[in-house]
């Protein structure tokens, strides 16, 4: 945007807030607007995305410390004048006449035909200026970032994936999100923000990321763990059992006699693969007890009791808690 439009928009009034208001309430009204007119929210309505179009641009002059420092400068300088071609009354001479030797006076030691960003320059670093560069801050200013969220399922955060995204005042981009992305992380992805308002670098998209829960899977760190329920015989006598693997075909572990509930089996290069490690698959051993036993087969259990030595796995357990 022109900085001489900054003359004819009160951002705070389109935001409907006051100029002293905080970055936390910024935020929050902008938000509140943003959803309430979102073409996404009033298809087909030209009012509506009008509006929403104004806020996002309100928005991302007021919500930048330094832009909207240079924004209430420029509008307590222009005392509600506006900027007219041919220097009519009330335009940009009238307004730094008083400045610069009047309208129509030189500038610099000769006629002025300088601009509205060429003077500014002078007074924040521009060209003419303390900085020597052109704009506000002493060189071409990098575009806007901007934020986005997305929400993943368990595996695509693992594999990565090419998914389409539409951040809040920007336009529809592919954004190809790597493997091995966590819930929370946040991705930079560098030239996909804003465009430079005076020809440098673009800013940058910030994508937060949200996985959601796997019903089998759980991630820990590069690892992926899942909990493997093992029969008792299965535990004592030992077996040999299939482990469902993500996106693959289950493998086969062997359980060794006597293993048990909590044991961890890992297999080697099954977890989350990244640029710099890959994780296994560890399978937690839990023994599952049945909720009903035949006739026959308690009778059995009885007689394995009775034939087992009189112990109690408890004891050193209490020995240690009371030392």
């Amino acid at each position: 945007m022109a900085s001489q439009d900054w003359f004819d928009k009160d951002f705070y009034a389109v935001l409907g807030v006051s100029k002293d208001v905080s970055e936390a309430d910024l935020k929050k009204t902008y938000r509140k607007l943003a959803r309430q007119f979102h073409p996404d929210s009033n298809p087909g309505d030209p009012k509506a995305e009008a509006r929403f179009k104004e806020i996002s641009e309100a928005h991302s002059v007021l919500s930048d410390p330094e832009m909207r420092r240079e924004y209430d400068q420029v509008r307590a300088m222009g005392s509600g004048a506006r900027f007219q071609a041919g220097g009519q009354a009330g335009g940009f001479e009238d307004v730094f006449g008083g400045m610069f030797g009047g309208g129509g006076q030189s500038y610099g030691g000769g006629q002025s035909s300088a601009s509205f960003e060429d003077l500014l320059g002078g007074m924040f670093g521009g060209p003419g200026g303390p900085g020597g560069g052109p704009g506000f801050r002493g060189g071409p200013a990098k575009g806007r970032d901007l934020a986005a969220n997305t929400t993943l399922d368990f595996a695509t955060a693992i594999n990565g994936e090419t998914i389409k995204l539409q951040p809040a005042g920007g336009r529809p981009m592919n954004v190809k999100v790597p493997a091995g992305v966590s819930d929370g992380q946040k991705i930079r992805l560098k030239g996909k923000g804003e465009p430079s308002p005076n020809g440098g670098p673009a800013g940058d998209l910030v994508l937060t990321v949200t996985v959601r829960k796997h019903p089998v899977f759980e991630r820990d760190g590069n690892n992926i763990r899942v909990v493997v329920p093992v029969t008792f015989v299965e535990a004592v006598l030992g077996a040999t059992i299939e482990v469902p693997t993500l996106g693959g075909a289950p493998v086969k572990l062997k359980v060794a006699p006597g293993t048990p509930s909590g044991r961890v089996l890992r297999v080697k290069g099954r977890g989350v693969a990244t640029a710099k490690a890959t994780g296994d698959l560890l399978a937690e051993v839990q023994v599952a007890v049945p909720n009903r036993i035949p006739e026959a087969a308690l009778a059995h259990l009885e007689a394995f009791a009775e034939a087992m030595p009189a112990e109690n796995p408890r004891d050193e357990l209490i020995a240690r808690a009371r030392s």
